[in-house]
């Protein structure tokens, strides 16, 4: 028996330890490339087909919902969150047809991902802030995609109109999603919230 098991008094409740949180270390990093792959072949199979299905007023970012679920799993700092932005939106220029935008879009949304489930977990509302903030990280992501394109295009004010509703209804997508896949995830990992 090692010295604090027999230190203790007989009769005290043992305790265990949940899996720490908070950092990005190996174990975070690896969570978090398996989550973008999956995303990624997502986006490529899946996202292509809803996509497709209809008639591209769904377009699943599930690198998005990835890196929403990592920051649920992982609760890094807002350094972190940025970092975890900018390694999703590197993954992300594979298949984007506008190749840097995504670099603002993602490191802005996920440092708001990041505060809101700092802020939501901690509350009553910690069973909705899966949902709640994926979905705002999401559309954000989205709109600020849509601003920098749009300045790019001198302000093309049409494009908002066709993508507004494509970044609502994705946000919508990835918000369920998310909140179907945040519990399996946590209780797999063992995590408290």
């Amino acid at each position: 028996m090692s010295q604090n098991a027999s230190a203790q008094p007989s009769g005290t409740a043992r305790t265990v330890a949940a899996a720490e949180r908070g950092g990005l270390d190996i174990k975070s990093l690896v969570l978090l490339a398996v989550l973008l792959a999956a995303g990624f072949i997502l986006n490529f199979t899946v996202g292509k087909a809803i996509s497709t299905i209809s008639g591209g007023a769904i377009a699943p970012e599930f690198i998005i919902s990835a890196f929403c679920l990592a920051i649920l799993v992982i609760r890094p700092s807002v350094p972190q969150a940025l970092i975890i932005g900018l390694i999703s939106a590197a993954v992300i220029q594979v298949t984007t047809t506008s190749p840097g935008i995504d670099f603002v879009a993602e490191g802005v949304a996920a440092i708001v991902m990041a505060l809101i489930v700092k802020a939501g977990m901690r509350t009553a509302a910690k069973a909705v802030t899966p949902v709640v903030g994926t979905f705002v990280t999401t559309f954000l992501s989205g709109f600020i995609f849509m601003l920098i394109k749009m300045a790019l295009m001198g302000f093309a004010t049409e494009l908002a109109a066709v993508m507004m509703p494509v970044i609502a209804l994705t946000a919508v997508f990835n918000a369920i999603l998310v909140g179907a896949l945040y519990l399996p995830i946590k209780k797999a990992l063992g995590l408290n919230d």
